[in-house]
């Protein structure tokens, strides 16, 4: 029994492993397609468009004809009073009254509004277009979210390769060291100073897993995947462009493509709509009314069959010394807007320009992080010739192997910033699609 529970107890633990080592390639696009499709505040967009599509609806319902039923029954526990002014009193006293029913039918249809309900639909649509705007602003935000977590994902991954190749050098240059200290032919200090860099490389391994693992712990809850998926990136989608445009084709590329542009500029004709919708106090309302009553009064009063038919206006004596400060509280919003506008504007080519710059510098860290590589390689080759010997020491050709393994790393990272760079361009330009 013992060792049954011990195997089903391995069993599960192996299960564990398992699905924590549950490993999945993923392209960028890929990453893309799942974050758009995963990303909460999408879909709590979506949801702001429904709403906003219903207040639409909402205010073209308000052209339709308003209409309403109500009844009473009421019950007088003290006798009224009642004196008939018609002179046609049978001199019997007032009638004995206790209780009353009736009910009323009416319906309403508005015929004249000065144009009050046309600019609350107009209003409502310029709402939820600027909501899609939106939409489509946080979507582009999504992108730009997922290139960079992937680029971080790449970095972490590459990293680790490096450090364990260098890893491995790094053992075995230890144990050809190690044989010639047992031998006598190396002095105890530099094999010291070889293990020494070695347990310096394995921590770097450290933290170098550790950042891949929580790169892989982001992307996995923007995409959507279990937390402990290993995800591989496919570095296929990372290739640079071969050339880019201006800095003023993008920022006229901004002008025409930039969704958050394009809101606040319907923000602003609503604005100036709700100036129009303002003044409309100043103007009266019409309709066409009608209406059924019925009453019934028990040995007083029988009322049925009584139709009313005419036009209501109905006008707000208030509005004349109250529209006016609306009217410019509303045109004070505009103003806000038309200053936010011009803010976005300067913010966007400020955007366009540092995007840009660092652009061209990550492509000219590129040139001379190649260089370097080149250079440190050599370096390395140089140094161990004289090494083996015995013209370098044990710490020029531990520095040497040291200077090649950053010189690795930070063309690699370059590579990836430049293209998380050039993607700053597109979104700053309005130009990044899925």
């Amino acid at each position: 029994m013992k060792h049954k529970l011990v195997l089903i107890i391995l069993s599960l633990l192996s299960l564990q492993t398992l699905q924590a080592q549950q490993s999945k390639t993923l392209t960028l696009k890929e990453a893309i397609d799942l974050s758009i499709a995963n990303s909460k505040q999408l879909k709590l967009n979506e949801a702001k468009i429904l709403e906003a599509s219903a207040s639409i609806k909402e205010a073209e319902e308000k052209r339709l004809p308003e209409a309403g039923i109500s009844s009473s029954y009421l019950y007088l526990p003290v006798k009224p009073n009642i004196n008939l002014k018609s002179g046609s009193g049978n001199g019997n006293g007032s009638p004995s009254v206790s209780q009353a029913f009736y009910g009323i039918a009416s319906v309403s249809v508005p015929l004249y509004n000065s144009g009050k309900l046309k600019y609350g639909i107009e209003s409502a649509r310029y709402l939820q277009q600027a909501l899609k705007l939106d939409a489509d602003n946080d979507r582009t935000a999504v992108i730009m979210n997922t290139i960079n977590a992937c680029i971080n994902l790449f970095k972490a991954r590459e990293a680790i390769s490096l450090v364990k190749e260098n890893l491995e050098q790094s053992n075995q240059r230890v144990k050809d060291l190690s044989n010639l200290e047992k031998n006598g032919l190396l002095a105890r200090n530099d094999l010291l100073k070889a293990e020494l860099q070695t347990s310096n490389i394995e921590l770097t391994l450290l933290d170098a897993e550790s950042n891949y693992r929580l790169a892989c712990v982001n992307m996995n809850l923007m995409i959507g995947l279990p937390e402990q998926t290993d995800l591989i990136p496919d570095r296929n989608g990372l290739a640079l462009p071969e050339s880019v445009k201006t800095i003023e084709e993008y920022e006229q590329d901004a002008l025409q493509n930039r969704n958050d542009i394009a809101a606040i500029a319907i923000r602003k004709k609503a604005a100036d709509l709700n100036i129009k919708t303002i003044k409309t106090d100043y103007y009266p309302s019409v309709a066409f009314t009608g209406g059924y009553i019925a009453a019934d009064i028990p040995k007083f009063l029988s009322i049925t069959n009584a139709v009313n038919v005419g036009i209501g206006v109905k006008y707000n004596l208030s509005s004349l010394w109250k529209t006016k400060t609306k009217i410019q509280s509303a045109e004070a919003k505009v103003k806000q807007i038309q200053a936010s506008q011009e803010m976005l504007g300067d913010n966007i080519r400020l955007q366009i320009n540092q995007a840009y710059q660092g652009y061209l510098v990550s492509r000219k860290k590129i040139e001379v992080l190649e260089k370097s590589v080149l250079q440190a390689t050599e370096n390395y080759r140089i140094t161990k010739n004289k090494y083996d010997n015995s013209l370098a020491t044990t710490t020029e050709l531990l520095d040497a192997d040291v200077a090649l393994l950053q010189s690795k790393l930070s063309v690699t990272n370059a590579k990836a910033d430049s293209f998380l760079a050039y993607n700053k361009i597109l979104y700053a330009a309005g130009l990044l699609k899925n």
